[in-house]
């Protein structure tokens, strides 16, 4: 049996209504339409289609097959007409159906609109992916005698010490600081998911939003908190985990030979640790080698002590660490020290 094209089997569903309307149906009738809607699932459907349509009398009565007077055309216009009459109205009330053949204009605006809607579908998929995965890096240094505060791009500050160096690793969820040398102060701008951790030597100091600072000496750590409060957590070691330690304000933690020492002091002589960024250097009975490395730090002109008795020396005060001559004079006024000028570095002995 050839194919039929939809138009096709339209016209022979409204011709089996059409007859089936017509008063002349009998047995065999039924059962070839049974046949027929059996054969071709599109048979059926057409059927059903135009089933539907010729159930709307009101509007089969309207169409009134040659009816040209006005009003509606009378009761029974629909059965008196004629089956083949019937069934071009029945064709006639089918919903007009758009080709599905496109054009070859229209198939090219449609690939045109497929390659566009795919490029914007790549590139919001690749923006969200970079925004997703993307890491801000940076590194930070100051020069000998530099103090310099430099703002993250977080919102987070950090005031750095002379001759330092970090390198941050700004993510999605997590910040990410590396305290290569020197000491810095961090502001931690707010952001509870997104911790502001600082390493140092397998170290970790970890902030929601406080300040704090970090500084290393080699292998020596010391952490002070002058806000909020800081978990300093420990290196695994032989696969254990180490117990952390909470820094809140007022807190310095020393860590020496891979011992964490936790002291707590007032919140005034926290801060004047601090006194550096400011120029100053601050001692309190702090044995003389310890203060001549602090101003070493500050300085390319360096001080060196030539004995045990000057190291031992215990001092006290407020300095500005710029001003390495009147630290001298005082220590010559007060203390059985002499001082001496050899290659650009200051000499300290006993008298």
């Amino acid at each position: 049996m050839p194919t039929l094209t939809p138009n096709e089997i339209e016209a022979r569903a409204a011709d089996w209504l059409a007859q089936r309307d017509s008063g002349h149906w009998g047995a065999s009738d039924v059962t070839a339409l049974d046949a027929w809607l059996a054969a071709d699932t599109r048979h059926r459907v057409a059927f059903l289609r135009l089933q539907a349509s010729w159930a709307q009398s009101d509007r089969l009565q309207a169409l009134g097959a040659g009816w040209s007077h006005a009003g509606p055309p009378p009761r029974g216009y629909w059965h008196a007409a004629p089956a083949d009459r019937r069934a071009q109205m029945l064709l006639a009330l089918r919903p007009a159906r758009a080709s599905h053949r496109p054009t070859p204009r229209s198939r090219g605006q449609r690939l045109v609109r497929a390659i566009a809607m795919a490029g914007c579908c790549a590139l919001l998929l690749s923006w969200s992916w970079r925004n997703y995965t993307h890491v801000d890096v940076a590194t930070y240094r100051t020069a000998i005698g530099e103090v310099r505060t430099q703002s993250l791009l977080d919102g987070s500050q950090a005031t750095m010490a002379s001759n330092s160096r970090i390198d941050v690793r700004l993510a999605r969820t997590q910040r990410d600081v590396s305290l290569v040398r020197g000491e810095t102060i961090f502001a931690v701008a707010k952001d509870p998911q997104r911790p502001f951790a600082v390493a140092v030597g397998g170290y970790r100091a970890v902030a929601v939003g406080t300040r704090f600072s970090v500084r290393r000496d080699r292998d020596d750590l010391r952490v002070v908190v002058t806000e909020g409060t800081v978990r300093l957590d420990a290196p695994h070691t032989d696969g254990q985990t180490s117990p952390s330690s909470l820094l809140p304000a007022g807190s310095v933690a020393l860590v020496h030979d891979g011992s964490v020492l936790v002291r707590s002091m007032a919140l005034s002589e926290a801060k004047q640790l601090l006194d550096w960024r400011d120029g100053w250097l601050v001692f309190r009975d702090t044995p003389l080698q310890d203060a001549v490395a602090e101003f070493n730090r500050y300085n390319t002109r360096q001080l060196r002590i030539a004995d045990a008795d000057v190291a031992h020396l215990r001092i006290g005060g407020s300095f500005r660490w710029d001003n390495q001559d009147a630290f001298v004079r005082l220590l010559e006024a007060g203390f059985p020290v002499r001082a001496s000028t050899h290659a650009g570095e200051i000499v300290l002995r006993s008298r």
